[in-house]
């Protein structure tokens, strides 16, 4: 029965996050309320994890839960129904979007949607905030890193890799837990 839930949850997730993995996070979100799988502080976790180890971070998102929740097979079955949906779409939309993409209400629609998508990332940054700054032992030398490296990440553009060891180097220095 876990199996089946697993697929149908990312199955759902696959089909409905449009823009990349982080926009599978207002799911993922969702999914604490309603199965308890994990936690906010494991999501958080998960979603550092995921945007350090290669590949797309929705798919390795997936294969973390999936894993957690039932092993190796449900992180095979998480990741296969996170990612059938859009083969199936992209399969069905090659046929046809020829047709259709010069047409002034599917570009519309699409803007739209990219608003709602983004909306979606803004509210669930603002939780991920919360808890791992905020609600995970609240301090002002917390506040002040994630300022610093944010103007860094402005201002110096280098690889991310760069500003995730520059912050274990922090943690490691200030002994920040």
């Amino acid at each position: 029965m876990i199996y089946f839930e697993l697929f149908l949850e990312f199955f759902k997730i696959g089909l409905f996050s449009l823009g990349g993995g982080l926009s599978t996070l207002p799911f993922l979100n969702k999914l604490i309320e309603t199965k308890g799988w994990y936690t906010t502080a494991e999501l958080t976790s998960m979603l550092a994890i995921a945007e350090s180890t290669p590949g797309p971070v929705g798919i390795n998102m997936s294969t973390y839960v999936g894993y957690n929740t039932s092993g190796i097979f449900g992180s095979i079955i998480a990741t296969f129904a996170l990612v059938l949906p859009s083969y199936i779409i992209i399969t069905v939309l090659c046929k046809v979007l020829a047709k259709f993409s010069k047409n002034k209400d599917v570009q519309n629609s699409f803007k739209i949607i990219n608003s709602v998508v983004t909306a979606l990332l803004v509210i669930t940054a603002f939780n991920i905030f919360k808890t791992s700054v905020l609600n995970i032992g609240f301090s002002f030398i917390k506040i002040c890193i994630f300022f610093l490296i944010l103007f860094l990440v402005v201002k110096l553009k280098k690889h991310p890799i760069f500003y995730i060891i520059l912050g274990g180097i922090f943690g490691i220095i200030l002994k920040i837990v």
